[in-house]
Protein backbone atom coordinates (compact mmCIF):
# COMPACT_ATOMS: atom_id res chain seq x y z
CA UNK A 1 0.00 0.00 0.00
CA UNK A 2 2.95 1.84 0.76
CA UNK A 3 3.89 2.06 -3.30
CA UNK A 4 2.56 4.67 -5.03
CA UNK A 5 0.79 3.69 -8.62
CA UNK A 6 3.12 5.85 -10.89
CA UNK A 7 6.38 3.44 -9.46
CA UNK A 8 4.80 0.48 -10.36
CA UNK A 9 3.85 1.34 -13.40
CA UNK A 10 6.78 3.89 -14.98
CA UNK A 11 9.46 3.30 -12.27
CA UNK A 12 11.14 1.42 -14.37
CA UNK A 13 11.86 -1.89 -12.12
CA UNK A 14 10.29 -4.51 -14.14
CA UNK A 15 12.05 -5.70 -17.47
CA UNK A 16 9.95 -5.66 -20.36
CA UNK A 17 10.67 -9.03 -22.59
CA UNK A 18 11.52 -6.82 -25.32
CA UNK A 19 14.62 -5.72 -23.31
CA UNK A 20 16.10 -8.69 -24.05
CA UNK A 21 17.78 -10.55 -26.83
CA UNK A 22 16.82 -13.48 -29.01
CA UNK A 23 18.32 -15.79 -26.84
CA UNK A 24 17.32 -14.32 -23.20
CA UNK A 25 13.79 -13.98 -24.55
CA UNK A 26 13.55 -17.89 -25.22
CA UNK A 27 14.98 -18.25 -21.95
CA UNK A 28 12.76 -16.99 -19.91
CA UNK A 29 9.51 -18.54 -22.39
CA UNK A 30 11.32 -21.78 -22.17
CA UNK A 31 11.88 -21.30 -18.60
CA UNK A 32 9.59 -18.83 -16.35
CA UNK A 33 6.35 -19.36 -14.92
CA UNK A 34 4.18 -17.39 -17.82
CA UNK A 35 0.89 -15.63 -15.81
CA UNK A 36 -1.77 -13.76 -17.23
CA UNK A 37 -5.16 -11.93 -16.06
CA UNK A 38 -7.79 -11.15 -18.66
CA UNK A 39 -11.03 -9.05 -17.95
CA UNK A 40 -14.53 -8.85 -19.38
CA UNK A 41 -13.95 -6.99 -22.40
CA UNK A 42 -16.77 -4.38 -22.06
CA UNK A 43 -16.17 -4.06 -18.48
CA UNK A 44 -12.18 -3.42 -19.36
CA UNK A 45 -12.93 -0.61 -22.05
CA UNK A 46 -15.43 0.91 -19.74
CA UNK A 47 -12.88 0.97 -16.86
CA UNK A 48 -10.16 2.59 -19.29
CA UNK A 49 -12.42 5.11 -19.86
CA UNK A 50 -13.75 6.21 -16.54
CA UNK A 51 -9.70 6.06 -15.36
CA UNK A 52 -8.41 7.66 -18.32
CA UNK A 53 -11.15 10.13 -19.30
CA UNK A 54 -13.48 10.95 -16.29
CA UNK A 55 -10.34 12.45 -14.61
CA UNK A 56 -7.94 15.04 -14.94
CA UNK A 57 -4.75 13.15 -16.98
CA UNK A 58 -1.92 15.05 -18.78
CA UNK A 59 -1.02 12.25 -21.27
CA UNK A 60 -4.63 11.02 -22.25
CA UNK A 61 -6.70 13.91 -22.85
CA UNK A 62 -4.10 15.74 -24.60
CA UNK A 63 -3.20 13.48 -26.84
CA UNK A 64 -6.19 11.31 -27.68
CA UNK A 65 -8.82 13.44 -26.24
CA UNK A 66 -8.02 15.94 -28.38
CA UNK A 67 -8.02 14.02 -31.42
CA UNK A 68 -11.31 12.16 -30.54
CA UNK A 69 -13.14 15.42 -29.72
CA UNK A 70 -11.77 17.30 -33.04
CA UNK A 71 -12.90 14.01 -35.44
CA UNK A 72 -15.82 13.17 -33.42
CA UNK A 73 -17.65 16.07 -32.25
CA UNK A 74 -19.37 18.33 -34.66
CA UNK A 75 -18.89 21.91 -33.70
CA UNK A 76 -16.84 21.35 -30.52
CA UNK A 77 -16.24 23.89 -28.34
CA UNK A 78 -12.47 26.15 -28.59
CA UNK A 79 -12.01 25.38 -24.86
CA UNK A 80 -12.26 21.49 -25.43
CA UNK A 81 -10.12 21.62 -28.35
CA UNK A 82 -7.69 23.14 -26.31
CA UNK A 83 -7.47 20.71 -23.62
CA UNK A 84 -9.23 17.32 -24.84
CA UNK A 85 -11.06 16.84 -21.63
CA UNK A 86 -15.13 15.98 -21.70
CA UNK A 87 -14.93 12.89 -24.05
CA UNK A 88 -17.89 10.85 -23.72
CA UNK A 89 -18.17 7.08 -23.80
CA UNK A 90 -20.00 7.27 -27.40
CA UNK A 91 -17.17 9.49 -29.04
CA UNK A 92 -14.85 7.12 -27.49
CA UNK A 93 -16.21 4.00 -29.19
CA UNK A 94 -16.48 5.70 -32.46
CA UNK A 95 -12.39 6.28 -32.23
CA UNK A 96 -11.97 2.77 -31.46
CA UNK A 97 -14.32 1.59 -34.32
CA UNK A 98 -12.86 3.57 -37.04
CA UNK A 99 -10.04 2.15 -38.88
CA UNK A 100 -8.68 5.18 -39.81
CA UNK A 101 -8.99 6.77 -36.26
CA UNK A 102 -6.54 9.51 -35.73
CA UNK A 103 -4.47 8.18 -32.74
CA UNK A 104 -3.14 4.79 -32.50
CA UNK A 105 -4.22 2.27 -30.22
CA UNK A 106 -3.39 2.13 -26.18
CA UNK A 107 -2.53 -1.08 -23.89
CA UNK A 108 -5.49 0.00 -22.17
CA UNK A 109 -8.39 -0.82 -24.70
CA UNK A 110 -6.39 -2.96 -27.22
CA UNK A 111 -7.16 -6.90 -27.72
CA UNK A 112 -5.76 -8.86 -24.92
CA UNK A 113 -5.75 -11.63 -27.75
CA UNK A 114 -3.29 -9.67 -29.83
CA UNK A 115 -1.09 -7.77 -26.32
CA UNK A 116 -0.60 -10.62 -25.24
CA UNK A 117 -0.31 -13.55 -27.79
CA UNK A 118 -2.24 -16.14 -25.55
CA UNK A 119 -1.80 -18.79 -29.05
CA UNK A 120 1.90 -18.33 -29.15
CA UNK A 121 2.91 -18.23 -25.52
CA UNK A 122 2.29 -21.09 -23.57
CA UNK A 123 0.86 -19.33 -20.54
CA UNK A 124 1.29 -21.62 -17.02
CA UNK A 125 -1.84 -19.67 -15.56
CA UNK A 126 -4.58 -17.99 -16.96
CA UNK A 127 -6.43 -15.65 -14.33
CA UNK A 128 -9.63 -13.29 -14.69
CA UNK A 129 -10.51 -10.10 -13.09
CA UNK A 130 -13.70 -11.11 -11.93
CA UNK A 131 -12.22 -13.25 -9.34
CA UNK A 132 -8.95 -11.89 -9.02
CA UNK A 133 -8.37 -12.07 -5.28
CA UNK A 134 -8.88 -15.64 -5.21
CA UNK A 135 -6.95 -16.18 -8.38
CA UNK A 136 -3.99 -14.67 -7.30
CA UNK A 137 -3.63 -15.81 -4.32
CA UNK A 138 -4.69 -19.19 -6.01
CA UNK A 139 -0.85 -18.47 -8.22
CA UNK A 140 0.46 -17.18 -5.39
CA UNK A 141 0.69 -20.58 -3.60
CA UNK A 142 1.67 -22.36 -6.95
CA UNK A 143 4.73 -20.55 -7.14
CA UNK A 144 4.89 -21.40 -3.56
CA UNK A 145 5.26 -17.56 -2.34
CA UNK A 146 5.81 -17.04 1.16
CA UNK A 147 2.44 -16.99 2.79
CA UNK A 148 2.45 -13.64 4.11
CA UNK A 149 2.15 -12.01 0.24
CA UNK A 150 -1.14 -12.04 -0.71
CA UNK A 151 -3.03 -10.44 -3.31
CA UNK A 152 -3.87 -6.18 -1.62
CA UNK A 153 -7.49 -5.78 -1.57
CA UNK A 154 -7.24 -1.46 -2.00
CA UNK A 155 -8.06 0.18 -4.55
CA UNK A 156 -4.95 2.54 -5.66
CA UNK A 157 -7.18 4.93 -8.10
CA UNK A 158 -9.77 6.86 -7.51
CA UNK A 159 -10.56 4.71 -4.55
CA UNK A 160 -13.99 6.87 -3.69
CA UNK A 161 -14.94 5.51 -6.95
CA UNK A 162 -16.90 1.42 -7.28
CA UNK A 163 -15.08 -0.13 -9.06
CA UNK A 164 -16.23 -1.08 -12.99
CA UNK A 165 -18.16 -4.06 -12.27
CA UNK A 166 -20.67 -5.49 -15.20
CA UNK A 167 -23.85 -3.25 -14.27
CA UNK A 168 -21.68 -0.44 -14.44
CA UNK A 169 -20.61 -1.33 -17.99
CA UNK A 170 -24.05 -2.08 -19.34
CA UNK A 171 -25.06 1.39 -18.41
CA UNK A 172 -22.22 3.09 -20.36
CA UNK A 173 -23.19 0.87 -23.07
CA UNK A 174 -26.98 1.85 -23.17
CA UNK A 175 -25.37 5.19 -24.52
CA UNK A 176 -24.68 3.30 -27.71
CA UNK A 177 -26.89 1.97 -30.50
CA UNK A 178 -27.61 -1.74 -30.72
CA UNK A 179 -25.01 -1.56 -34.15
CA UNK A 180 -22.38 0.16 -32.09
CA UNK A 181 -23.10 -2.18 -28.96
CA UNK A 182 -22.70 -5.27 -31.93
CA UNK A 183 -19.65 -3.47 -33.40
CA UNK A 184 -18.18 -3.29 -30.30
CA UNK A 185 -18.50 -6.97 -29.73
CA UNK A 186 -17.07 -8.16 -33.19
CA UNK A 187 -13.91 -5.66 -32.53
CA UNK A 188 -13.53 -7.44 -29.46
CA UNK A 189 -14.61 -11.22 -30.54
CA UNK A 190 -11.40 -13.29 -30.41
CA UNK A 191 -11.09 -11.97 -26.75
CA UNK A 192 -14.67 -13.34 -25.45
CA UNK A 193 -13.79 -16.10 -27.75
CA UNK A 194 -10.33 -17.00 -26.55
CA UNK A 195 -10.81 -16.33 -23.42
CA UNK A 196 -14.34 -17.98 -22.47
CA UNK A 197 -16.54 -14.86 -21.89
CA UNK A 198 -20.28 -14.79 -22.36
CA UNK A 199 -22.09 -12.17 -24.58
CA UNK A 200 -22.45 -9.36 -22.20
CA UNK A 201 -26.02 -8.33 -24.27
CA UNK A 202 -28.77 -10.94 -25.34
CA UNK A 203 -29.07 -8.78 -28.76
CA UNK A 204 -25.87 -9.59 -29.69
CA UNK A 205 -25.41 -12.37 -31.94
Amino acid sequence: ADIPHNTVHYGGALKRLDTFDRQGILHRLSTYTKMLFVREPFERLVSAFRDKFEHPNSYYHPVFGKAILARYRANASREALRTGSGVRFPEFVQYLLDVHRPVGMDIHWDHVSRLCSPCLIDYDFVGKFESMEDDANFFLSLIRAPRNLTFPRFKDRHSQEARTTAQIARQYFTQLSALQRQRTYDFYYMDYLVFNYSKPFADLY
